[in-house]
């Protein structure tokens, strides 16, 4: 009499991922990355990629059906290390907290400038892509979370919708000081180190201006306006 195998061996590819499939997806993403940093997003094609990869592009379809899945998974990568390397502000007056926040993001984005640069024109537009895009929402509300609890946490938190107003602004503020570093053609970005000292200067003359009914209303008001535009 034969037993029957209540759990026969299943053939083909283990279900779940698996690091050969993490070490290929990430050899692919790395290959598309490359890609797009030397010669634009637009012009990379999925082919071109697969070919710099060495794999067919039936294997590269199969874990980037697209470009853009390429760009969401770096979104992805640098919102994440951003929120970890962030963990590490210290406590503090919100001035101080931003500053941190907006040189920890330049310190995350730095070695990843070249493929940020060629994807500018995909970044600040209304494509799937583009910062304010309804598809990278991930990325965008784990990064402005790290602004707006860099005050509302702070020692001279604002109270009350201003503290998360001023969070959402200087989330803002710092996705200019991005795009002006991205294309700062000074040597070694010179010009935004400038912009940045600059900002840091005139950060206790912000602190101080809150004080006036006047700002506060400004800030509430812009805050309002921008929530309305994006």
């Amino acid at each position: 009499m034969f037993t029957k195998n209540v759990n026969p061996r299943r053939r083909g590819r283990p279900p779940g991922p698996t690091a050969a499939g993490a070490q290929t997806r990430q050899r692919l993403y790395e290959a598309a990355i490359r890609r797009i940093a030397a010669g634009g997003y637009e012009p990379a094609t999925l082919r071109d990629i697969a070919r710099d990869a060495g794999v067919s592009p039936g294997l590269l379809y199969r874990y980037f059906p697209s470009k853009r899945a390429v760009v969401l998974a770096l979104y992805d990568e640098l919102s994440a290390a951003y929120v970890v390397r962030a963990l590490k502000m210290p406590s503090g007056r919100w001035r101080d907290r931003f500053a941190f926040a907006l040189h920890t993001s330049l310190d995350v984005l730095r070695p990843h400038r070249r493929p940020l640069k060629a994807l500018i024109p995909m970044m600040v537009s209304d494509a799937d892509e583009g910062v304010f895009a309804a598809a990278t929402a991930f990325s965008r509300d784990r990064v402005q979370r790290i602004f707006t609890t860099a005050v509302s946490e702070a020692t001279d938190a604002p109270s009350g919708k201003l503290g998360a107003a001023l969070g959402r602004l200087l989330y803002l503020a710092h996705l200019a000081v991005i795009l002006w570093w991205l294309l700062d053609k000074s040597r070694d970005q010179r010009a935004t180190r400038g912009l940045v000292a600059l900002i840091t200067r005139t950060l206790p003359a912000m602190a101080m201006a809150l004080k006036l009914p006047m700002v506060r209303g400004f800030v509430t008001s812009a805050d309002e306006l921008f929530g309305e535009a994006l």
